[in-house]
């Protein structure tokens, strides 16, 4: 029979329609199959395409190229669907002018400097738009001056040298990357009455002591710098010139001079070429001989012969940065919000860090597009934000907290990506609330090792740790510091958090060669470790916004705490004898919150739920229908989980740095990347300071007895199963 050739082609219209729709929404309830579809999504194809768009030129932020990557995203997420706006800040910040460190002994000239970064063979290191080194927030200043090696610039370092009967003042201190944050090695100089300081790249940390260096190999070419702020971030993050409130257009501002943020003695990076004439020529001491690195000569500590004239002339000005915030409302709790978080400036193109962590999260959010496109909706709002000036100081995250700080008392967690992926090693960092979490979402993900992203994580683990650990073991899960975007949402608003990455040989960190043709050589050259990175980010997002009831574990939370403070009340006695500060009622109070946090955890175990999963360290999702007919009050019992992360907030902040509000995570004071576990205690502790410990253990205890008196203010009416009983922890 002949068809009519009208309805031939309308067949094959709706035949075309019909593939280039997208799936229908899987049934109601459905968990696992909306999972599957999002998985499905993340592509490694596209996530190449975004990197070399988003490194196609150099893009520090508040830059044109800057703008350009804000505009790229933004368009992006409107096309997944999600409601997006650029917020702009002015924030004060510096670009260098003039920059030349020069070097003499007394037989004449050994260095002019600093030498171009550059190697034989990289297609991006000439472009005419990469900033020169140097360090953000160094003020401008013309110091001539001898100089005196200090190691890592550490306090410890400088009492070293005090022993050594070594004078800093009015000297040029030379220092080298590593162990601790580069703005303490700026502020410990300062502090020690210094002149300047230089902070150079030993080939012990990133260089040719490791490898091959690019591009032969990943690590760091003799000309390599290491870019980077020296902001005080560990006394407040962001703006230096808005302390506590968002930098917007008609914001009030304290001067940059008055800024206790802001550094006083001009500093400078180095490679380790130019740095090499230096050291190898200076006099006095041998340096002690865990302060050698790895340059051919025996290191000394000076102070001089040699001379440096370091010449530092600075753009400072109040400068445009953007935000890049998308949003997609929720259905049922729309007042709280899930954040996903990642910055987009760079030093220069920022392969690595962060444009990684950059491709996978436009990866995981076009994931949730693709669902919102069929028709799913989330229960709780969800944010992807591309924050921008991080490495300047975490500012734009930290401005854009400051302006919702009031809104973000409901945000239900904060997930964080930076590097993403420079390597197969997958990385994780959380509180402990959300560790089982996160756990629970690499079962979930398929690894490019084969099996799940879990069973590669705890085989690497293990395989790290000792070949005779115990096969069953979990994979740890890091402590949350700082240097991130995370700091600000954790440490002064109570967002519980995780961070995540895939770590591998990065030797190119805040460099010129830290560009596309890198990455792909030596990064991820296929890009299915940025794929498996935006499966876990965006799962996280996807499980945290539908679920009927927060998926908190306080009970670890709680016996983390109690380890905290089982190895200061050592430290205590180590540092006071007799004289240290009880510990026995903040004890209590940990053991407490971790009983109440188990009582929690028993009710949700127990209850109905749409999905059961074995494989899950933590219950699973709640079913709220079946809660709510037994009786359960799911409102109120999230309003509870939710309040008891912030309960752990101290009024009236740290001492010393009252920004930082979390009783049980801060930066390490002096360190600055590191945590510092219940900071009011050990650092008052590590200063010998007993009064202080005892203050900061009464005011933790407070903190402590809160958080617990909110779990156990929650009793579910009617039911047998929802009475909620103290449940044995194995705390002592």
């Amino acid at each position: 029979m002949r068809l009519d050739r009208r309805f031939v082609l309308v067949a094959l219209l709706c035949a075309t329609l019909l593939a280039q729709a997208p799936p229908r929404m899987p049934a109601e309830g459905s968990e696992r199959a909306i999972e599957e579809q999002f998985l499905s999504v993340p592509d490694p194809r596209q996530a190449e395409q975004h990197m070399k768009i988003l490194t196609a030129e150099p893009h520090v932020a508040g830059s044109p190229g800057d703008r350009k990557t804000a505009e790229y995203v933004a368009r992006k997420f409107r096309e997944w669907g999600f409601d997006t706006e650029i917020v702009e800040y002015k924030v004060w910040m510096n670009y260098p002018a003039e920059v030349s460190v020069d070097a003499f002994t007394p037989a004449g000239a050994i260095m002019h400097g600093p030498t171009k970064e550059h190697v034989e063979d990289d297609p991006f290191q000439d472009d005419p738009r990469v900033v020169m080194p140097f360090n953000a927030y160094s003020p401008s200043g013309d110091v001539e001056a001898e100089v005196v090696y200090a190691n890592y610039g550490r306090p410890e370092d400088f009492q070293k040298l005090t022993e050594m009967g070594v004078d800093v003042r009015g000297k040029i201190v030379l220092v080298r990357y590593g162990e601790n944050f580069r703005g303490v090695k700026a502020y410990m100089a300062q502090e020690t009455g210094a002149a300047a300081v230089l902070i150079y790249s030993d080939p012990m940390e990133d260089g040719y002591f490791r490898g091959d260096v690019y591009p032969k190999g990943p690590w760091r070419p003799d000309t390599g710098v290491q870019r980077g702020t020296i902001e005080y971030g560990f006394e407040h993050p962001g703006d230096p010139t808005t302390p506590g409130w968002p930098s917007t257009a008609e914001a009030r501002r304290i001067s940059p001079r008055d800024s206790p943020d802001v550094p006083k003695i001009p500093a400078t990076p180095l490679s380790y070429r130019d740095t090499s004439p230096i050291l190898q020529r200076l006099g006095g001491a041998e340096s002690p001989r865990e302060w050698q690195g790895a340059l051919p000569f025996t290191y000394h500590v000076g102070p001089g012969p040699v001379r440096v004239k370091l010449h530092l002339k600075q753009d400072f000005g109040y400068r445009a940065i953007w935000d890049v915030i998308a949003r997609v409302r929720g259905t049922r709790w729309p007042d709280e919000w899930v954040i996903a978080g990642v910055h987009r400036d760079a030093w220069v193109y920022g392969a690595v860090d962060p444009i990684s962590g950059a491709t996978a999260m436009l990866e995981a959010a076009r994931g949730i597009g693709h669902l919102l496109q069929s028709g799913w909706r989330p229960k709780r709002t969800i944010i992807f934000a591309s924050w921008d000036a991080e490495e300047q100081g975490l500012i734009g995250s930290t401005e854009w907290l400051e302006q919702h700080e009031k809104e973000l008392e409901s945000a239900a967690a904060y997930f964080n990506l930076d590097t993403g992926a420079s390597g197969a090693d997958f990385r994780a960092s959380a509180v402990p609330s959300l560790r089982g979490f996160l756990r629970d979402i690499a079962k979930s993900v398929p690894s490019p090792k084969g099996g799940t992203l879990y069973d590669a994580w705890r085989t690497a683990v293990r395989r790290e740790n000792s070949p005779t650990a115990n096969p069953t073991a979990e994979p740890q899960i890091g402590t949350l510091g700082s240097g991130s975007d995370f700091t600000s949402f954790l440490d002064h608003s109570g967002v519980p958090a995780t961070d995540i990455r895939s770590s591998g040989n990065y030797g190119v960190y805040h460099s010129v060669f830290d560009n596309f043709a890198w990455y792909k050589k030596f990064g991820d050259t296929n890009f299915l470790y940025t794929q498996e990175i935006a499966r876990v980010y965006g799962l996280q997002v996807l499980r945290m916004a539908d679920a009927d009831v927060l998926p908190y574990n306080y009970e670890a939370y709680g016996k983390e705490v109690a380890g905290y403070l089982d190895a200061a009340q050592k430290s205590a006695a180590g540092q006071f004898g007799d004289k240290a500060p009880k510990f026995d009622s903040a004890l209590a109070a940990a053991r407490r919150f971790a009983q109440a946090g188990a009582a929690i955890n028993a009710l949700v175990a127990h209850a109905p739920s749409r999905v059961r999963d074995e494989t899950r360290s933590v219950a699973p999702p709640l079913s709220l229908a079946g809660f709510e007919r037994q009786g359960g009050d799911v409102e109120r019992l999230n309003r509870i989980l939710l309040a008891t992360e912030r309960a752990l907030l101290l009024p009236n902040g740290l001492p010393r740095r009252p920004w930082f509000r979390h009783a049980i995570y801060a930066p390490a004071d002096l360190k600055g990347y590191s945590a510092s576990t219940i900071p009011g205690v050990n650092e008052a502790i590590q200063r010998n300071d007993a009064a202080t410990t005892a203050q900061q253990l009464e005011a933790l205890t407070g903190v402590l007895n809160r958080a617990a008196a909110l779990l156990e203010g929650f009793h579910p009416a009617s039911s047998e199963l929802f009475v909620l009983r103290a449940v044995p922890t194995g705390l002592r």
